[in-house]
């Protein structure tokens, strides 16, 4: 029933794209023979948003991975460089949440580690809505920001890495890996940070390690061990089953000549403040200058590059204008 509700709702949306199309054609026509130059002016802004939900549209339908349109699960983590590389995790796990919100996901805080002194070490959210993983897929890996730093009394300039993870939110019934109880060493401790007095005075935080893999989960968002220890086994169990997605396909991966491991140094996407503005995606070379309005959340540019390349490289269709 679901899956007959995605696909009722895809075709209702393209009849009603198309219905509107149609009485802005008669609208303009109107609007030639009367020469009314207002009313020419109302139908090209309403083109120009038509032509957004049809871009939209298109994206969705590349979106047919097994996974994507399963919940995202977003983790950041921070290079070297201390301070600097926190306060640009803080930055980035403010884009990715403005970005959700915007686009009308749910965003909910599994884990997070503060920085000593600003900014976070560490932090892993779940996005919450259709397609959130097909979306956000292409941002997983190092991501750059070049900028004058703000902790620097001398004012020079600094560049910072962070690492990000998305991983999918999988369903039990679709796991494919076996996660025996021995193999865990299930660790409770003293939540940190914001959360009220009940989280920061019982031992309600949980680290979960999977001892054949050295994999290490933590999870302090809940204000009780038992919901802790469920998130955090959730995403053990995302990080476990992408670990066996990854190696089933890393011949295909060497064929398609990509590298998905992160490392830094080969960062995805350099954001620079300084000396100039400007946003560069290295794998699509999509720039951005408003280097403010991506902080924002205004993701799109780099996420539809990235889908209609990636469908191209698996024989896919790229858009054009409508």
């Amino acid at each position: 029933m679901q899956e007959l509700t995605r696909h009722r709702d895809a075709v209702q949306g393209f009849r009603q794209v198309e219905k509107e199309l149609e009485e802005l054609e008669v609208l303009a026509q109107l609007g030639e023979e009367e020469g009314d130059q207002e009313t020419l002016g109302e139908v090209a802004a309403a083109l120009e948003g038509l032509q957004a939900r049809v871009e939209r549209m298109e994206l969705a339908a590349l979106l047919h991975g097994d996974y994507d349109g399963h919940n995202a699960i977003v983790a950041l983590h921070a290079g070297a460089g201390g301070t600097e590389a926190q306060d640009w995790v803080g930055m980035l796990l403010r884009m990715y949440t403005r970005w959700a919100e915007d686009n009308g996901f749910q965003v909910e805080v599994l884990d997070l580690l503060p920085g000593e002194e600003a900014g976070v070490k560490s932090a892993t959210i779940l996005v919450s809505g259709e397609n959130a993983y097909g979306y956000l897929k292409g941002e997983m890996g190092v991501h750059r920001l070049v900028r004058i730093s703000p902790f620097d009394a001398s004012g020079r300039r600094h560049t910072s890495f962070a690492a990000v993870e998305v991983l999918p939110e999988v369903k039990d019934d679709e796991l494919e890996v076996e996660i025996k109880p021995q193999d865990l060493r299930i660790d409770t401790f003293r939540a940190s940070g914001a959360g009220g007095q009940h989280v920061n005075k019982t031992d309600s935080a949980v680290r979960i390690t999977h001892l054949p893999t050295g994999i290490v989960v933590t999870c302090q968002g809940e204000r009780s061990q038992h919901a802790n220890r469920a998130r955090a086994m959730k995403i053990l169990q995302a990080r476990l089953f992408e670990r066996e997605r990854r190696a089933r396909e890393s011949e295909l991966d060497q064929l398609r000549g990509e590298q998905q491991e992160i490392a830094w140094g080969s960062q995805i996407r350099s954001y620079v403040f300084q000396p100039y503005k400007l946003v560069k995606d290295h794998r699509t070379g999509v720039e951005v200058g408003n280097a403010e309005g991506v902080m924002d959340g205004n993701l799109d540019p780099f996420i539809f590059a990235y889908l209609r390349q990636n469908a191209r490289g698996q024989g896919g269709f790229s858009s054009g204008p409508v």
